[in-house]
């Protein structure tokens, strides 16, 4: 069965160029794109992994990051953290948080394409 992947993102096109790649290498991709209700949405699809957006309409990718890592049931989560902020304090703010793995926009689809391959092993 496919692994899971729950992209959290507002940007159509990261979301579309995100969704092809790793579709494309043979990962199950579904998409959510606010911040209100996106820890509900990760409980309710239970995903092998998130890639999360920093910046989300409601709430920030580094509440939702902190909720998910709170939670025993997605403490170990591996979560891929997107920013078009890639400052040295943003990193460290996602790292204090919890993250799994951070990337500055903009990426190459092969850096994505590694980071989820070595997040979410087949």
């Amino acid at each position: 069965m496919a692994k899971q992947v729950l992209l959290i993102e507002d940007e159509p096109n990261i979301i579309e160029a995100i969704s092809f790649i790793l579709s494309r290498d043979g990962f199950a991709v579904k998409t959510h794109s606010n911040g209100v209700d996106a820890v509900e949405t990760v409980h309710a699809r239970k995903p092998d992994m998130v890639i999360l957006d920093v910046m989300l309409p409601g709430k920030s990718g580094y509440d939702i990051l902190r909720e998910l890592r709170e939670d025993p049931a997605t403490r170990d989560l591996p979560i891929l953290m997107l920013t078009a902020r890639g400052q040295t304090k943003d990193r460290e703010m996602a790292e204090r948080a919890g993250v799994s793995r951070f990337m500055a926009k903009p990426f190459s689809n092969s850096e994505v394409l590694d980071a989820v391959r070595e997040l979410v092993p087949s």
